[in-house]
């Protein structure tokens, strides 16, 4: 695929600043910063289009934090100029990142996502009986800078964009040359299509029968116990060699065992909650209601915050489990 060039321009347009600036304040148009930029957006989204068109933009300035939900990680919040000059980023870039992606990667991806990727991959485990889960072992934190530079090296061929795409990956580290910040849209898009050889290996190369991948955690399947194993070595191989990345220990089981993936535990005829989005359900369920006995919440307060989490169980066949919590709470 031939390399696009001349994309500064685009990105820069100031149709383009406009629609970012409406994705990024999406569902924060309340907060201080957010509120600011708007107060003088022409002036603000001016400034902007002359640091892109330069290619001397302002990054960096992250706020930090940590949150505990499903697993402990630490967030990179962008001041709010820098999160619309993400948006105006991949506004323009998507459809170059897109290309790259075999059908069946599922993050970050229009048309795609959790649900999407939890049908494909309840479908495969029904008709193969075996299945190997891999997942990359702090994966935000373990992208190397260099490969990533390499990658999109390959994929633009702008300057301007590139140095903008170098200052992204120099904003970060979580030690010399290595991770991407978790909360960046841009991270989002360069920690998908990080992965994207491994793909094109498990496809192409390996040749497995079914494959399905979401962000970092990857499933192959298999009517071969020994081809699949030996196929999950040599995938672990390239993703070690070719990208710098460690795998956690290997998941091989039989499909009617159940699979574990995003939360939920996939069966050939059923799908189930996973031990630990239970757990989690019940620890924010409770949350809520005592928020909303205490009287800190309104029962829209409440609802907002519950119903979410009783759609994820929704996907499961779970609603035993649902009336026995809601029971124990008087919900």
């Amino acid at each position: 695929m031939k390399r696009p060039a001349f994309l500064i321009e685009p990105i820069a347009d100031m149709a383009n600043l406009e629609l970012a600036y409406y994705k990024a304040r999406r569902g924060k148009a309340a907060k201080a910063q957010v509120y600011a930029f708007g107060k003088k957006l022409r002036v603000n989204l001016k400034a902007l289009q002359a640091q892109i068109l330069s290619g001397e933009v302002e990054i960096g300035g992250y706020r930090y934090f940590t949150v505990f939900d499903p697993k402990k990680r630490q967030i990179c919040a962008a001041p709010f100029p820098q999160r619309v000059l993400h948006h105006a980023l991949m506004n323009v870039c998507h459809p170059y990142f897109e290309q790259q992606q075999i059908f069946d990667s599922y993050a970050s991806r229009i048309g795609k996502g959790t649900y999407a990727a939890l049908e494909r991959a309840a479908a495969f485990n029904g008709k193969y009986a075996w299945y190997l889960k891999l997942d990359v072992r702090k994966y935000f934190d373990s992208i190397c800078h260099g490969a990533l530079r390499s990658q999109l090296c390959r994929l633009f061929k702008d300057p301007h964009l590139l140095r903008i795409f170098d200052g992204l990956i120099d904003s970060y580290a979580v030690r010399p040359g290595c991770g991407v910040p978790i909360g960046n849209l841009t991270s989002q898009y360069f920690a998908n299509h990080y992965l994207t050889p491994a793909d094109h290996y498990a496809r192409e190369t390996l040749r497995v029968p079914a494959y399905v991948r979401y962000m970092d955690d990857m499933v192959l399947w298999h009517d071969d116990k020994a081809a699949l194993q030996e196929a999950g070595c040599r995938f672990q191989d390239f993703i070690h060699e070719r990208l710098r990345q460690e795998l956690k220990p290997f998941c091989l089981n039989k499909s009617t065992a159940g699979l574990p993936f995003l939360g939920y535990l996939l069966y050939p005829d059923t799908t189930r909650l996973a031990q630990r989005s239970r757990r989690r359900y019940i620890q924010k369920i409770k949350t809520c209601q005592a928020a909303l006995d205490a009287g800190v919440w309104t029962q829209k307060q409440f609802q907002r915050h519950a119903t979410p989490l009783t759609a994820f169980t929704e996907y499961a066949d779970a609603k035993a489990f649902r009336q026995k919590v809601h029971a124990s709470l008087g919900v």
